[in-house]
């Protein structure tokens, strides 16, 4: 186990080139790259094992002219990639942050490739759960996010084996060292005590809040309904830059998915299952309603971000789908591994799961007003075989056949729109612009909200964390090197 390999280590404090907060995918590679520029590294991360959101991650990583693609036989760019991000955020990136991603990430897949990660054979695609790109430049390895960190794992490994890199898990940073308006380096806490440490450059790369109910609602503004992050994911970077005098931008980015089935009512729930909602797999059969009891998107919408920016006009972001005895009976499965059975089960016994003999009955289980309910199901009927107003075309049945289901379904984000501001050398800035001497950050410290903007950006999370990661962590090794 690393911790005990690295148990004789705590006894040994003392200044280092670098020290990077935060052991996950930014983190790592920075540690790496800084490693193999001759630099001394000191890696710390408040869990007792490195790899942070990569063991949960579904790993997606994108990027625009790439090797693969070439033997793909696509022709692709950064800016090709830009202009994408900008069209899928709408405008709402910060770009001069996103064009340097996307100039740094094709050669940071080539990389990991060259290094042993291995491509779904599916890959390249267009896209996966998210808002489609106009080329295929999307990625997974089979193993999702663990396979990138098995690649981070295999080079850093030896570093720390010959202490170039002193990684030191269980070690929570508590505080800043500062020397007037520069960091110099940072105060720690283990099970052996507090401890400081000192270096010309800390990096921060402790990554989001989305596992802190009470940052999450504080910086996004909505509730943290789903607890499905990373649990060490609690903001703790986020306090150290302001406190060193940074600030925090883009929680107004905050987006969520269409949505996922939760276990329970006890915000932040684990997630149950996840209803089919991707028109290209299945084509919706059930109605959409919101806490109004009201249609609010055209179900079968081929675009995710258009069903996604309509959920987040909604009230909580919660919806309610809709269906009735024909349509279970007669429809692909809604969820994924489930029969018609396990849903009439689960109905009355699970708080997701609601039926009533009438359409009334089941909006004064799910707690919509039943009038607008029963007009809203009147009016979907009416239109099977005309032209549905909100520009749905694929409805099979109607919803007329008792028992009458609702599955209640939260909109639900595992990512952190706010982060600390940087400028393009991904030094913490202040609020005039000015930057904080000696303080880096890189990785979902960032927050979603400015390489993502308004809407979930395939691959800018994992792909521009490495890409800085291995970026920042050379460029200050190799500043030292020189000086």
């Amino acid at each position: 186990m690393i911790a005990e390999e690295n148990s004789l280590k705590a006894e040994k404090s003392g200044d280092f080139d670098l020290i990077i907060v935060g052991a996950g995918t930014s983190g790592m590679a920075a540690a790496i790259a800084a490693a193999r520029a001759g630099g001394r590294i000191l890696l710390l991360d408040a869990a007792e094992k490195w790899g942070g959101t990569l063991h949960v991650a579904t790993g997606w990583l994108s990027a625009a002219g790439t090797r693969l693609q070439r033997e793909c036989g696509i022709d692709d760019s950064p800016n090709e990639h830009l202009q994408d991000l900008v069209r899928i955020s709408k405008g709402t990136i910060n770009q001069e942050l996103a064009h340097k991603a996307v100039l740094l990430m094709p050669d940071t897949f080539d990389w990991l490739v060259e290094n042993g990660f291995e491509v779904s054979p599916e890959c390249p695609v267009h896209g996966a759960n998210h808002e489609p790109y106009s080329k295929a430049r999307y990625y997974v390895g089979a193993n999702k996010g663990r396979s990138v960190l098995a690649v981070l794992e295999r080079i850093l490994r030896p570093m720390i084996n010959s202490w170039q890199v002193d990684f030191r898990p269980a070690h929570e940073v508590i505080s800043l060292i500062r020397q007037g308006d520069r960091v110099i380096g940072v105060r720690t806490s283990s099970s052996a005590g507090e401890n400081e440490f000192r270096a010309p450059h800390v990096v921060l790369a402790s990554g989001g809040y989305n596992s802190d109910p009470v940052e999450f609602e504080r910086l996004s503004g909505r509730v943290l309904y789903a607890r499905d992050s990373y649990p060490f994911a609690t903001g703790a970077g986020h306090g150290l830059g302001v406190s060193a005098g940074g600030y925090l931008r883009g929680g107004e980015n905050f987006w969520c998915s269409f949505g996922s089935v939760l276990d329970s009512f006890n915000y932040p729930s684990p997630t149950l299952c996840q209803p089919e909602h991707r028109p290209e797999v299945r084509k919706p059969w059930e109605i959409s309603v919101n806490r109004r009891g009201e249609r609010f998107v055209a179900e079968d919408n081929p675009s995710v971000d258009a069903r996604e920016a309509a959920l987040m006009e909604q009230p909580d972001q919660i919806r309610f789908i809709v269906f009735d005895e024909g349509i279970l009976d007669s429809a692909p499965p809604l969820i994924l591994g489930w029969s018609a059975a396990d849903i009439r089960a689960h109905s009355n016994v699970h708080p997701m799961f609601n039926s009533a003999q009438s359409v009334a009955g089941l909006a004064q289980a799910v707690g919509v007003p039943s009038a607008v309910l029963e007009a809203t199901v009147q009016a979907y009927n009416e239109t099977l075989e005309g032209r549905d107003p909100l520009g749905r075309t694929h409805m099979p049945l109607p919803i007329s056949q008792p028992q009458f289901y609702a599955i209640t379904v939260h909109g639900t984000s595992v990512t952190s729109a706010a982060g600390l501001a940087v400028d393009e050398k991904l030094r913490v800035i202040r609020e005039d612009g000015v930057p904080v001497d000696g303080l880096y950050a890189i990785g979902e410290l960032l927050g979603s909200g400015i390489l993502q903007g308004k809407a979930f950006c395939g691959g800018m999370l994992a792909t521009p964390a490495l890409a800085f990661g291995l970026e920042l962590g050379a460029t200050l090794a190799g500043s030292l090197r020189k000086s």
